[in-house]
């Protein structure tokens, strides 16, 4: 039985408190069940304080980043601003986590790149103690990069045992780990490389997101129906000519026209068409969280009145 269809707005930005609040508001009445944001430093508004205000003009938004950087918070400090943050949203809170990819981010605040082993095994230590952290009573741990002693912290997240969390990414050994340890896993392009280049896109075929599925079902094994999953269409393209926008959009994703549009990364073409696309993506590889940006959020919004629970 396929889980019904969520959907979620990810922005980043805007130039005054009402323009942010606005924006919640209005994913908030289209329909849309979330709002996340990224976790950069590249002129983007800070995630735990943006998420708090969407969840203070809304009643049902669920908020939450795509994805919370761990390398830049110790677990301690993140799971404190977590459980605080999912007490005053009542309970919304999405806790997206990634190990840290944007190279840039690392160099202009003088923070070390460690090889991306090294940073999935840090994110790996800081989600057994973000968990230890939320549930009841004091805890300790002692790992590679963490240590924790009889540490009660307080307050506890309202949701129990914690918050959903969510990982999101395109390599073999992160994707397994998200299958293991996630409540609703991201399938992207692999961002190994520190930056988007164009290899990125190529790395979103039908075929490649076929296979990191089949990652995500190895590392989760007999829990694979428990996990949501979930796609970014990082390029949404409105228009009654299907096949010409293919062809005027498949040299950017360095793919042909036919393998543009069977792309999880696009959705082209009129709102009936995006439709099917997502029906039939949801049938071949699970997806039913789809987020898209807030430039496409009204346009795609009877898309959403369509499938949105169903």
């Amino acid at each position: 039985m396929s889980r019904p269809f969520r959907f979620g707005v990810q922005a980043s930005n805007a130039t005054s408190r009402t323009e942010w609040i606005e924006l919640a508001k209005m994913a908030e009445d289209l329909g849309y069940a979330t709002l996340t944001i990224p976790d950069h430093f590249d002129g983007q508004l800070a995630p735990a304080i943006a998420l708090q205000a969407a969840a203070d003009a809304t009643t049902e938004l669920r908020v939450g980043a795509l994805v919370w950087c761990n390398d830049y918070r110790h677990p301690v400090v993140f799971a404190s601003e977590m459980a605080t943050l999912d007490l005053l949203s009542d309970g919304r809170l999405e806790l997206g986590i990634g190990a840290g990819w944007m190279k840039s981010d690392y160099e202009a605040a003088g923070m070390t790149y460690d090889r991306p082993g090294v940073r999935i095994d840090r994110m790996v230590e800081s989600i057994e103690v973000l968990k230890g952290l939320f549930a009841d009573g004091a805890f300790s741990f002692e790992g590679d990069h963490y240590k924790i002693t009889d540490l009660d912290l307080q307050p506890k997240p309202l949701q129990k045992p914690h918050p959903p969390f969510l990982m999101g990414g395109g390599g073999p050994r992160f994707l397994k780990l998200a299958g293991k340890h996630a409540d609703i896993v991201g399938v992207n392009p692999n961002l190994k490389a520190g930056v988007i280049t164009a290899d990125t896109a190529s790395d979103a075929t039908a075929e490649r997101y076929a296979e990191k599925v089949g990652w995500v079902k190895a590392g989760a094994g007999d829990r694979f129906d428990d996990i949501e999953m979930s796609v970014r269409a990082f390029v949404v393209m409105f228009s009654d000519d299907r096949e010409a926008t293919a062809e005027m959009l498949a040299p950017g994703l360095g793919m042909d026209p036919a393998a543009a549009l069977r792309s999880p990364l696009a959705l082209v073409g009129t709102p009936t068409s995006m439709t099917e696309d997502l029906l039939e993506r949801r049938e071949t590889y699970g997806f039913s969280y789809i987020g898209v940006g807030p430039d496409e959020m009204e346009q795609f919004a009877p898309i959403v009145a369509e499938l949105a629970g169903n």
